[in-house]
């Protein structure tokens, strides 16, 4: 027997009297930490700042990826449009179907090849400018082919405008096809790149320089053995 505040109890009522009064306050501190956590399916608990503070990064990381869906799509659909525009800028220029101009192409590399096949790469180019300066200038065919196979007749004699034409043996397949395949690629430069040298911009004549055609003409460039004229 113990006093308690002046009265007399039992010690086993006392001691259950103070462990109710523990367990009261152990359940109480117990439903608060309920309230202030949430648990998560694999046990563990998430203060409430921790939970809004992820709720926080979904939602912006949310936000970055539409920004960058919509950056793609709107890059992507640029893209497009322009190629379109361009396609469409190049068929409505440029009828030309891909036989033609492979046929110019032929023509073009022939006549540099015949003409220039052993210049240097600029003495190549240059014939091959003069060839399309004929064909734009509206004082010879139109078409690059008839510029290069293009005969005159003068005090009836035919005369070719490019004399390896008028000589039968050259008309046949070219024998050196290391310098064919040379002629082919500056012809492409020139005819589908749109390469050009600034000396020989408007120039319409050329001959070799072991040749004095009494022409009154001022040269605009000598190139390699070819002399270009306006």
């Amino acid at each position: 027997m113990v006093t308690l505040n002046n009265s007399i109890l039992p010690r086993s009522t006392e001691d259950n009297y103070m462990l109710s009064a523990k367990g009261l306050v152990g359940k109480a501190k117990f439903y608060k930490g309920i309230q202030d956590s949430q648990i998560n399916y694999d046990g563990t608990s998430d203060t409430s700042s921790s939970v809004k503070e992820k709720k926080m990064i979904r939602i912006i990381k949310t936000v970055v990826l539409l920004i960058a869906f919509a950056l793609v799509v709107t890059v992507g659909y640029k893209s497009v449009t322009y190629k379109f525009n361009a396609l469409k800028e190049t068929l409505d220029a440029s009828p030309i179907t891909a036989q033609v101009r492979q046929k110019q192409l032929d023509c073009l590399a022939r006549n540099i090849y015949h003409e220039a096949g052993y210049e240097p790469f600029e003495g190549k180019v240059a014939v091959a400018q003069v060839t399309i300066n004929r064909s734009e200038s509206g004082h010879f065919p139109a078409d690059i082919c008839q510029v290069v196979y293009q005969k005159n007749i003068v005090y009836e004699r035919v005369l070719c405008q490019f004399s390896w034409y008028c000589e039968s043996a050259s008309i046949k397949k070219p024998i050196n096809t290391l310098v064919y395949s040379e002629s082919m690629e500056v012809a492409k430069k020139v005819l589908l790149e749109g390469f050009r040298l600034d000396g020989v911009k408007h120039a319409l004549y050329f001959h070799g320089d072991y040749v004095q055609p009494g022409w009154n003409k001022k040269p605009v460039a000598k190139i390699g053995r070819h002399i270009f004229y306006n």
